[in-house]
């Protein structure tokens, strides 16, 4: 998810998700700018209308590419955005230098390993092919599951700290081929086994039948994985925004989400300033 030269290709690819905003109306100066990447799910539209009813205008923009929101944050195309969980947003300002923070808990989503090929984990054959994420900050927990799943060995054991080069190829039961996360519900027709992200899943129409492993959300270590809205620093505390955020947790928010389609995440209400020294801690990690 992270590629220095396809960044260079923001620009453009920004000007064609704003043509994506919600309604195709030109922008009003006035409104607060969110960046999603699921604005196809209906209960962007019964946020909208809550934030509405408390006096703010919103508009979205749908980004097509996780390596876009954070810049356009960072550039102030736009005011918030919501796609990612604290490691990613962690991960991302190590390597920029960046000082995006979170300041708002929305969900935090069991991490799943999805087949069309096999009905249990016990059925992948040796040297059988699972693909996952390119990006490193969402690479640490597929590879603990799979350690815990009895599909590869990592070098040392299974720490928070493993990477892909800790894993023992010689000794593993699986090969493991990173791509972009948009692609890994695609790559099930060609391959034994994908994590496919929850934005991802849904759409592609992965669900129950297509599960062979999933592992506990609700774990106290996982909290670096709930996701998320980002805001610049120098924005925090815009009580706009804070309210944006906490607008999430809306009941009829909250029961639009839950009607959707394969929706499975847990919703998790942590007081912003948990979420950044969490924030703080993993990227003083990433930057040594």
């Amino acid at each position: 998810m992270r590629s220095i030269p396809r960044l260079l290709l923001i620009p453009i690819l920004f000007a064609l998700a704003i043509a994506s905003t919600s309604c195709g109306a030109q922008h009003d100066g006035n409104a607060i700018r969110i960046g999603v990447n699921d604005l196809s799910l209906p209960h962007w539209a019964v946020y909208k209308k809550k934030a509405a009813e408390q006096g703010i205008t919103v508009e979205f923009v749908n980004f097509t590419d996780y390596n876009q929101p954070n810049p356009a944050l960072a550039q102030k195309q736009v005011d918030l955005n919501k796609f990612q969980h604290v490691r990613y947003l962690a991960n991302y300002n190590a390597r920029n230098n960046d000082t995006l923070v979170p300041i708002g808990a929305t969900e935090i989503f069991p991490l799943t390993l999805y087949s069309r090929k096999h009905k249990a984990v016990s059925e992948i054959p040796q040297g059988g092919q699972i693909t996952l994420s390119n990006n490193p900050a969402n690479q640490v927990r597929p590879l603990l599951s799979l350690a815990a799943a009895g599909l590869i060995v990592l070098k040392g054991g299974a720490s928070w700290d493993s990477t892909l080069q800790d894993v023992d190829t010689a000794a593993s039961r699986v090969k493991l081929t990173t791509i972009d996360p948009t692609l890994t519900a695609q790559s099930l027709d060609s391959v034994d086994a994908a994590f496919v992200d929850d934005t991802f899943a849904r759409p592609a129409g992965l669900g129950k039948n297509e599960t062979i492993y999933t592992d506990d959300p609700e774990r106290p270590e996982l909290k670096q994985y709930i996701n998320i809205f980002a805001a610049r620093a120098a924005d925090k505390d815009n009580p706009t925004l804070q309210k944006l955020a906490q607008l999430y947790h809306d009941p009829e928010v909250e029961a639009a989400v839950r009607a959707e389609t394969g929706y499975e995440g847990i919703f998790k209400t942590n007081d912003p300033a948990d979420l950044q020294a969490t924030a703080t801690e993993l990227e003083a990690k990433f930057r040594k």
